[in-house]
């Protein structure tokens, strides 16, 4: 990975970084994929005396528990929901199978090292990103207050290996997954994200707003099939006088009694916690036999995935989400205020 625009002089907390890339590798629970990697990462520049140059800072994360063969019959055998068929169309037939190719959930790992940088320099200014998971195939977990979100609730999602508000989720959520693993299927479900913080006034209405760009970045997570704000589709079952966010002030401070909007008004944000819920699918390489056809022959055929797979990817999703918000927002802020209120180590207040 390259990152280009960060801020001299920034220290990398090291020991926060590996905690974040922990989070994302694969558990010991056995609905996780059995690959192990380190996930070790090397920065090749860009990086000196342990601070940011403020050039392009350039890192590598080297794959070691590699098991290529298990993707042989995937050149011809086309995976239900994954991306085999449209990228073997988009690349004429040449693109790279091992391992998914860049459909891959390894590309996830450059996203949540590049996110905890940003998140790094994110809370020199008091700006904190979690979430939970707020749902699991059709059980629930209890959402944010999304008028009164803290750092501390943030922080503790953060080590949970199944983040959730409401701490008897974790089992009913394990149970649910564990019950698709025996029956050689997947499942899938909602992450809820909170974002506090961010000052009002940032974005625009068209081609800089604040959703389009989380959500075009949202996107890029390989499985994520849907992004709402706020209330999201639900707002529609709500009366107008229902779903404004009525302005009061306090301390001096203009706040909204509600959140149904999701801090962002007209693509800007409104100085309320940003929330944001992501739709994960249920993985799509599942052992159980499927339809599929050989794209050599344009026969039908059956398949059955072999190799090593998560039965749910939604609580290893939760830091890549994490990440992609606090990639999208930290850039945000450096084109409303600019590459020099960042430099030198210090946070947008600095």
């Amino acid at each position: 990975m390259v990152i280009d625009g960060l801020p001299s002089g920034f220290s990398i907390d090291q020991e926060r970084l590996s905690k974040d890339m922990a989070r994302r590798r694969p558990s010991q629970q056995n609905y996780s994929t059995k690959r192990r990697e380190p996930d070790e990462i090397e920065m090749l520049s860009g990086y000196h005396n342990d601070r940011t140059t403020g050039t392009p800072l350039c890192a590598i994360i080297r794959n070691r528990d590699t098991r290529s063969k298990d993707y042989s019959n995937l050149e011809s055998l086309m995976r239900p929901g994954h991306a085999d068929y449209s990228g073997h169309i988009r690349y004429k037939g040449f693109n790279d199978i091992r391992g998914g190719g860049h459909f891959s959930g390894r590309l996830t790992a450059p996203i949540v090292f590049a996110g905890s940088l940003a998140a790094q320099i994110l809370s020199m200014s008091n700006i904190f990103i979690g979430s939970h998971i707020d749902s699991v195939f059709d059980k629930h977990d209890v959402r944010f207050d999304d008028t009164n979100i803290t750092e501390e609730h943030l922080n503790n999602l953060k080590d949970m290996d199944v983040p959730v508000n409401e701490l008897s989720c974790r089992e009913e959520f394990l149970a649910i997954i564990e019950e698709a693993r025996k029956k050689c299927d997947s499942v899938g479900g909602v992450v809820e994200t909170a974002i506090i913080g961010v000052p009002a006034g940032v974005g625009s209405p068209i081609f800089d707003n604040v959703e389009s760009n989380l959500a075009s970045f949202l996107f890029s997570i390989p499985a994520v099939k849907g992004v709402e704000f706020g209330e999201g589709f639900s707002i529609t079952s709500l009366y107008g006088s229902q779903s404004n966010d009525s302005l009061y002030m306090e301390n001096g401070k203009v706040l909204t009694r509600t959140n149904n909007n999701g801090g962002i008004n007209g693509g800007i944000t409104n100085g309320m916690p940003l929330i944001v819920r992501t739709a994960v699918k249920p993985t799509s390489s599942i052992a159980k036999k499927q339809d599929t056809i050989n794209i050599n022959t344009l026969e039908n055929a059956k398949l059955e995935v072999k190799g090593r797979h998560d039965s749910c990817i939604v609580p290893r999703v939760v830091p890549v989400i994490d990440s992609a918000c606090a990639i999208t927002i930290l850039d945000m802020l450096i084109g409303y205020y600019g590459l020099d209120r960042f430099n030198g180590g210090k946070g947008l207040y600095g």
